[in-house]
């Protein structure tokens, strides 16, 4: 059995309280995350643990609930991602040629725009919603995953039981599916938590500008938004959603990251 880094223990611990909070937000949030009240821009207390927002909402409980959404559209995006980038990568890296030159061509495309810029450009096109910014973020983010999976294709494409298989007489649907995906799913794996942290992160600002999840959800990027006119006065409406940020996409990172840490 392989020990896991310390870096990846600490990832999965994260992960493990970060999913709590999102599955439990109901038992543990003390207020809907969407009932007003007279307590405008209150302080934190006792009652409101980080204060309330311009509209008298328990800051704590948007936060909470916020978790559910920002999981949501993070591994959704990732699924995405992997849906459409890693069949392109597998044909591309196996078959070369013609095909590896087109598809390649294409992905260049895509990874030349800023991702923030065509996430912007999906997003007014298709609408602002927990599935339409899914869908943006995992299109944004595939070609990433082609790159990788066809450079790793490439690897083990050359290997000698790859050799051996094509031998043999093995066609390349079976070879693909016996030999080339089992092989470059540890990749994948790795960078669909790097890209859930990323989707995280660009939801987060997508929100910010305006066009994230609609509200009244509780978004941290535009909880984020709305706390900043009130930041000299009440910085814990903008540094709590933020921290909450921060610290959702540095735990995927962790993970992501660390996966080849193993031994």
């Amino acid at each position: 059995m392989k020990r896991l880094s310390p870096r990846m223990l600490l990832g999965l611990t994260l992960l493990v309280i970060i999913t709590a909070c999102a599955a439990f937000a109901p038992m543990i949030a003390p207020y809907s995350p969407v009932a007003t009240s007279t307590n405008v821009l209150g302080a934190p207390s006792a009652q409101n643990w980080l204060g309330t927002d311009q509209l008298g909402r328990d800051v704590f409980s948007r936060i909470l609930w916020g978790t559910r959404i920002s999981l949501q559209v993070g591994a959704a995006a990732a699924v995405v991602a992997v849906l459409i980038g890693a069949p392109i990568g597998l044909v591309a890296g196996f078959f070369r040629g013609r095909v590896d030159f087109v598809l390649v061509q294409v992905i260049d495309i895509f990874i030349a725009l800023p991702g923030l810029v065509l996430a912007l450009i999906i997003t007014a096109m298709l609408g602002t919603s927990v599935l339409n910014l899914s869908v943006t973020l995992g299109i944004v983010t595939a070609p990433t995953v082609a790159r990788l999976v066809r450079g790793q294709v490439f690897v083990v494409r050359e290997t000698l039981f790859v050799e051996a298989a094509r031998a043999t007489g093995a066609g390349a649907g079976w070879i693909i599916r016996k030999h080339i995906m089992p092989n470059t799913m540890r990749v994948v794996w790795a960078q669909f938590a790097i890209n859930v942290s990323l989707a995280i992160f660009t939801s987060a600002s997508l929100s910010y500008l305006g066009l994230g999840v609609p509200p009244p959800a509780p978004d941290w990027g535009g909880m984020v938004r709305d706390g900043s006119m009130f930041l000299p006065l009440r910085p814990a409406l903008s540094l709590a959603p933020g921290g909450a940020v921060a610290l959702t996409v540095f735990t995927f990172y962790l993970i992501g990251s660390s996966m080849n840490d193993a031994d």
